[in-house]
């Protein structure tokens, strides 16, 4: 099993396919923790990395994987104690913006008994997937959450979530009745998670979900100003729900 925590400097890129073809690309990185053995960072550092469970779920758990469990537990799935594997942004000198925070979920004996797809929009929202992955990391689900202005909620997502090793490689697509609208793909490498290459890594990538946020918002302005119609936003998903999962 995967050795945490960890860090993946990164590119994510998002390619449209309609309602006009568009591609973004951005460098950024992520973490790969345990939510049950969170880094320990010297106190100067503490302001470059915290998790904090407000982030998270409902946002009212004493800690992460305390949401975790009431949010499985709700669906009648139990951990039974067994570990789970992180991937995220984490707070940078109090700010946090997560499009897609990953849980695999293990039972006590090591097996993947599910995954967890957590989506954040920049109006506030926040929703969870429930996932049941098939040997190749890859899951289908409808799509339930309000994410970019453009793309009504309507059609499902194919997921390849593999869990991260040396190399992290995620792709999520967005299949429409007309076809495929939207690719999105995370690639990176795994680095140390030490207090230098931490440092190297904030130097290189300065208050990296900050960035994020920008640059999808002004990504939406250009999108806006090509003439792309605006969808109404129907009330935010503020506390995680889910869809019936559809194995691939």
């Amino acid at each position: 099993m995967s050795t945490v925590p960890a860090l993946y400097p990164c590119t994510i890129t998002h390619v449209r396919a309609s309602p006009r073809r568009y591609a973004l690309r951005h460098r950024t990185y992520l973490w790969f923790v345990d939510p049950d053995r969170l880094p320990r960072l010297p106190r100067p550092l503490r302001p470059l990395a915290r998790f904090d469970p407000r982030d998270h779920f409902t946002g009212d758990k004493p800690s992460i994987r305390a949401g975790l469990d009431a949010y499985l537990a709700e669906r009648g799935i139990r951990l039974d104690g067994g570990r789970v594997l992180m991937l995220t942004h984490a707070r940078v000198l109090g700010y946090v913006f997560n499009p897609l925070t990953v849980y695999w979920c293990h039972g006590p004996g090591g097996d993947l008994r599910c995954v967890v797809a957590e989506v954040h929009n920049t109006y506030g929202g926040r929703h969870c997937y429930l996932l049941r992955p098939d040997p190749a990391g890859t899951a289908r689900t409808d799509k339930r959450f309000y994410v970019s202005p453009f793309f009504p909620v309507d059609g499902h997502y194919k997921m390849r979530l593999p869990p991260p090793e040396q190399r992290l490689d995620l792709t999520v697509h967005l299949d429409r009745a007309e076809g495929r609208a939207l690719t999105a793909t995370v690639r990176g490498t795994r680095r140390a998670a030490g207090p230098l290459p931490l440092l190297r890594t904030v130097l290189r990538h300065p208050w990296a979900p900050l960035v994020a946020a920008a640059a999808i918002r002004v990504h939406g302005i250009r999108l806006f100003l090509r003439g792309l119609p605006v969808q109404p936003r129907p009330h935010d998903h503020r506390t995680p729900t889910t869809t019936a999962p559809r194995r691939t």
